[in-house]
């Protein structure tokens, strides 16, 4: 089991997202922006991150550039309702392992968490 940190803005997605998480056997700590977020990341050390794109006060993009930036080597998985080829290169490019499309599907969050676990050594 390891610990995820979700950033969403969104109450539903936040709460549909967290259940499946935790379905899969780990524990989820929220942020609810951007902002929120990093300062999770800085308190929390979480595994991975699931990270979504349109959030406020800092979006996700943001999130990923002050990653990136930091030097700080986690894990991330977007999870946006943006479908855009050039909106998926772009998170790639930033740093992160995988673009998922909202809401995702049970399998695919089991293939990339799985993916997450094979990446830390058994955390995640």
């Amino acid at each position: 089991m390891g610990l995820i940190l979700l950033a969403e803005d969104a109450s539903f997605s936040r709460t549909m997202l967290r259940r499946a998480l935790e379905k899969e056997g780990h524990e989820v700590i929220e942020a609810t922006n951007g902002k929120h977020c990093l300062e999770m990341l800085e308190n929390h050390q979480p595994d991975c991150l699931f990270l979504d794109l349109l959030m406020p006060e800092m979006n996700g993009y943001e999130v990923l550039e002050a990653l990136q930036h930091q030097g700080k080597h986690l894990p991330v998985v977007v999870v946006t309702a943006d479908i855009q080829d050039t909106s998926r290169e772009r998170c790639l490019n930033l740093g992160a392992i995988a673009v998922l499309n909202k809401p995702p599907k049970p399998q695919e969050l089991k293939i990339i968490l799985q993916h997450i676990q094979i990446i830390n050594g058994g955390d995640c």
